[in-house]
């Protein structure tokens, strides 16, 4: 996610995502230290970990009731996530922890997402999903090292507002919505 250009005049930056109650982000947040102290970089600060399922980019306010309606009609139960690839992409220096195996009900609500978006005509972002959390930034990376997985009980998505400033990107979550146990 590209947090450089600025916004449209009353236009918010949105993506969807899944965002980690505070064990998951204390753990991500430990994974993202183990790799800082092999990897270097900037580490995310950890208010800011989160798996993005589907960035949006500006969207105008006007907008934001169309992107609402049926989001809520998305009706994948909860489920759970091992995240335990640590990797880095040499393109942007970023270090992240993935998951070494698939995930039929992640998979699942990122096209249900991508469907909604779809009929709505709102434009996303489109490329293949490689699910990821970004622990490091401005990394060089190096030597694949193993790590302690991550467990992730997912029982929410969220959209979320990102605002782009100098320390980073700030986010607010504006909506939530709950999975079915």
């Amino acid at each position: 996610m590209t947090e450089t250009a600025p916004t449209q005049a009353g236009a918010r930056r949105l993506f969807f995502a899944l965002w980690p109650d505070a064990t998951t982000r204390d753990a991500l947040n430990r994974t993202g230290l183990w790799l800082f102290r092999h990897w270097g970089g900037r580490r995310m600060r950890a208010d800011t970990l989160h798996l993005t399922l589907s960035f949006l980019g500006d969207v105008p306010a006007a907008q934001l009731d169309v992107l609402l309606l049926d989001i809520q009609a998305i009706a994948i139960k909860r489920f759970e996530l091992s995240f335990d690839r640590p990797g880095y992409w040499l393109h942007n220096h970023i270090g992240w922890l993935g998951l070494s195996q698939p995930s039929a009900p992640l998979e699942a609500l990122v096209q249900a997402l991508r469907d909604q978006l779809g009929e709505r005509a709102i434009p996303f972002d489109n490329r293949p999903y490689t699910p990821h959390v970004t622990l490091l930034r401005k990394s060089h990376g190096g030597k694949t090292v193993a790590c302690l997985p991550v467990r992730w009980s997912v029982d929410e998505f969220v959209l979320v507002a990102s605002d782009p400033q100098s320390d980073g990107a700030h986010y607010e979550v504006l909506e939530r919505w709950p999975l079915p146990g």
